[in-house]
């Protein structure tokens, strides 16, 4: 299919970190935006973050995205959909708590937009890094990683120990079936119409997302995943004794307005249909983040400045971004200003 240029575009999630800013991205290139939220309490806040792109911007309640229908009409008359929406489940006690929610929405929100493929030209779905490869081990020699790869060791580490898995598997897991489960429906959807099916697909597979906040997060408790890691690691200083973890152990990251960015970008380009996209902005190490924050702060611990060596940073993984980098031609803003406006709104907030 072509590219989408204009028209409406549905988001689903639209409440949560990355999804806010993915919302007011649309809203500036002059999209129509509707938003799924689950409860009328969060779709009131977003209303009001966003009200002055007046009735640009809509937004529907979906209270349990995994029914089947839950979508249908939420989809009407949208012409593309960015499906960014995860399910968090806290302390999960079987894999199954995070997987089936996983595979069951966006299964949901793909049977809906099967129904409505006369009007449905793309569909984007976030996936992460964690669908790639299980993570390295110490000592593991560096490797790079490209789109091919995918995470089956999660997969059969949840299949095989079921209750008794590592907690940690059950997210990479989720993300990895649901990316499969996505591509296989796309796949069966064509072949069921003779390679006519009339929506494309693509996933956007991000590694940390970082940046400042927009959305209803208002207390340091309520951070989760990356943005709380960072405020650990870099405000709070969590790794003050492990000199190791500050200057030696490398990770990627992408600023979440660049995500946004990439997001409108995978609709705007042609090319990008029927591909899977690595979008990663930068390698770090906390005490890259935490010398660049001490600069708009002295509230931040420091670390341990004097052994960060740039040349001995280890990176046990390194994704491969070229083909994004080629298609979707992000530019990523530098690395001081992911950092200097996450201290920024920190500071705004109160935090510190």
């Amino acid at each position: 299919m072509p590219a989408i240029t204009s028209g409406r575009v549905l988001v689903t999630g639209a409440n949560g970190y990355a999804a806010t800013w993915i919302l007011k991205e649309l809203l500036e290139r002059g999209f129509i935006v509707r938003g799924t939220t689950r409860s009328e309490s969060k779709a009131a806040f977003v209303r009001d973050l966003l009200k002055s792109f007046g009735d640009r911007l809509e937004l529907v309640v979906i209270p349990d995205a995994r029914k089947e229908g839950a979508h249908d009409d939420a989809l009407k008359d949208v012409d593309a959909i960015l499906h960014v929406a995860s399910p968090t489940i806290l302390n999960p006690k079987h894999p199954d708590d995070d997987v089936r929610p996983a595979i069951q929405s966006t299964l949901s929100l793909l049977q809906s937009a099967f129904k409505h493929r006369d009007t449905v030209k793309r569909v984007v779905i976030t996936s992460s890094v964690v669908a790639l490869a299980p993570l390295a081990d110490p000592g593991d020699a560096p490797k790079v990683i490209d789109e091919s790869s995918w995470n089956d060791v999660a997969v059969q580490h949840v299949r095989e120990k079921g209750k008794d898995s590592d907690p940690h598997m059950g997210y990479p897991a989720s993300k990895t079936l649901s990316e499969r489960e996505a591509w296989a429906f796309w796949t069966r959807g064509n072949e069921k119409l003779g390679g006519k099916l009339d929506w494309d697909l693509v996933t956007l597979v991000p590694p940390f997302i970082l940046g400042p906040i927009i959305n209803d997060i208002t207390t340091t408790e309520q951070l989760n995943g990356p943005v709380q890691y960072f405020w650990s690691a870099v405000a709070k200083g969590a790794y003050q004794h492990d000199k190791d973890a500050l200057v030696r152990k490398g990770y990627q990251f992408i600023d979440v307005r660049d995500f946004a960015r990439a997001q409108v970008e995978s609709l705007l380009k042609e090319e990008a249909r029927g591909q899977r996209l690595i979008v990663t902005g930068h390698e770090f190490v906390w005490q890259q983040f935490i010398d660049i924050a001490r600069k708009y702060t002295d509230k931040i611990p420091p670390g341990h400045p004097e052994a960060y060596d740039p040349s001995k940073v280890v990176l046990p993984i390194r994704y491969d971004d070229e083909k994004s980098r080629k298609i979707l031609d992000v530019q990523y803003r530098p690395i001081e200003d992911t950092v200097r406006d996450t201290i920024e709104d920190y500071k705004y907030k109160g935090w510190l």
